[in-house]
């Protein structure tokens, strides 16, 4: 079978400087710095996150303003993602197994993970090693195991939630809708498996479902492509809100979390790019714009579009495996959220209360970080999988809030590990099961992976039933 090369582009006259402006990594490179230096500003201007002003207030807006946009999009995202993921295992041979070459690969890079942040909270120490006066605030949410298996069963059809709370002011209450993502998941699963046993009769559905995910996808490369505008005002609010203070007084816990996830990223991943006999600097160059961006909006589903992109176009893994494993892995894979820092945080809250671990406890850790990564759910934050370990291994939750203080910091980090995690596996497998395009992984990288393409619907997708060389990706 032969390969199908990009179609031919007009030769790009842009002079040097244009094209710098003009890159997505520059202007979020650009937009981080800049954001920092608003921060600085605001802060000497005396903005503190009690008292704000009007640059902090506008720079909250803007950050706050680019998540709801991401986070509005989660729920229709998730939801057909994963019913077209698990259609697209119909097109699919050995479908069975390559899930499960999938699932044992996440297993495995989670527990090189989170064996990583027990040697980190056990050499460094940074429990033992906190600033004084730190301040416990309240966890948000609370994940035990029965409360995480009760949550699997769908309230209704959309796992919609609605909280009521009485106002501080005046009394009168407030209610506030939300989705329980994991719901969403479920019910997700279950209607893409039985449309799948459906057959020919659910056809019609699933090419709606098909259709419905790409213009769904559409418009979050839209709101991705102003993500430097949303880094501008998440980074410039983050440095006024918490500042250098909060992160001082848990200094060494942070440099713990952020050594943990620099060894995953740059050593344990390149170790495994490698050792699977592909290039270390092309897998970096592809996954890269994922990273940026999964730093900047510290959310995984958020992300999960420019994800699936890059793997498919930047890494060669065909359409037909990519759209079952990232989606998969955008809600299940962390090896940030999920294995360093619970890892590193519980052994945190252990030192810090002055509470010995045995072994049994340190296997739990293992065993929560390698099973319970489902809690997270690809959504921002990792107080729910922290919480769950913590319960599990019966130390005080009180310790949770503890760390709330640099929480979006640290996220930031985990976040950008996970998204790289998740385009890494897919990679993997695809070369392992001899479906890779090694010829575009190879290739030199072009422009946005998310621009749009002219004739992007109509280019040949790589063949994952062939055992022959893959049809070249869009």
């Amino acid at each position: 079978m032969s390969t199908t090369a990009r179609a031919q582009k007009a030769p790009d006259t842009r002079g040097p400087v244009r094209k710098l402006l003009t890159s997505f990594g520059f202007q979020i490179l650009a937009a981080l710095v800049l954001g920092i230096a608003a921060g600085l500003i605001g802060r000497q201007l005396g903005a503190t996150a009690e008292n704000p002003n009007g640059l902090s207030a506008t720079l909250d807006t803007i950050g706050n303003s680019y998540v709801t946009l991401l986070r509005a999009a989660v729920v229709p995202l998730i939801f057909t993602a994963i019913v077209a993921s698990i259609s697209n295992l119909r097109r699919v041979q050995n479908a069975a197994r390559l899930a499960g070459q999938t699932i044992l690969w996440f297993a495995f890079t989670a527990f090189i993970a989170v064996i990583i942040g027990i040697v980190l909270g056990l050499v460094i120490q940074p429990g033992s090693r906190a600033g004084e006066g730190l301040e416990t605030g309240e966890p948000y949410t609370v994940g035990t195991w029965w409360n995480f298996l009760l949550g699997l069963i769908p309230q209704n059809f959309l796992g919609l939630t609605v909280s009521t709370s009485p106002g501080e002011a005046d009394g009168t209450f407030s209610s506030s809708v939300g989705f329980n993502i994991l719901q969403v998941i479920v019910v997700a699963a279950v209607i893409g498996i039985a449309a799948l046993k459906s057959g020919k009769k659910a056809e019609p559905f699933l090419v709606f479902t098909e259709s419905l995910l790409k213009v769904i996808q559409r418009v979050l490369w839209w709101i991705i492509r102003i993500a430097p505008l949303g880094t501008f005002g998440l980074i410039g609010s983050a440095v006024i809100k918490y500042g250098w203070e909060k992160l001082a007084s848990l200094g060494w816990f942070a440099a713990a979390v952020y050594i943990g996830l620099a060894l995953v990223l740059f050593v344990v991943y390149p170790i495994l790019v490698r050792t699977h006999g592909l290039s270390i600097k092309q897998y970096f160059s592809g996954v890269w714009p994922a990273v940026q961006l999964a730093f900047v909006s510290r959310s995984s589903i958020g992300t999960l579009p420019l994800t699936e992109r890059v793997t498919e176009r930047n890494l060669g893994v065909p359409r037909s495996y990519a759209s079952f494993a990232v989606p998969l892995g955008a809600t299940t894979k962390m090896d940030g959220c999920a294995a360093i820092y619970p890892a590193i945080a519980a052994i945190f809250v252990a030192q810090f209360f002055g509470i010995e671990l045995n072994f049994v406890q340190y296997l739990l850790i293992v065993i929560v970080s390698v099973v319970g990564s489902a809690a997270t759910a690809g959504t921002t934050g990792a107080v729910v999988m922290l919480t769950l370990t913590l319960s599990t291994l019966g130390l005080p939750l009180e310790g949770v809030g503890l760390l709330l203080a640099i929480d979006p910091i640290l996220d930031m980090g985990r976040t950008a590990v996970n998204v790289a995690g998740q385009a890494l596996i897919p990679t993997i497998v695809a070369k392992r099961e001899g479906i890779l395009n090694e010829e575009l992984y190879n290739a030199p990288r072009e422009g946005l992976p998310f621009a749009d393409d002219s004739g992007d619907d109509d280019a040949p997708e790589a063949d994952a039933t062939s055992d022959k060389e893959p049809v070249g990706a869009r």
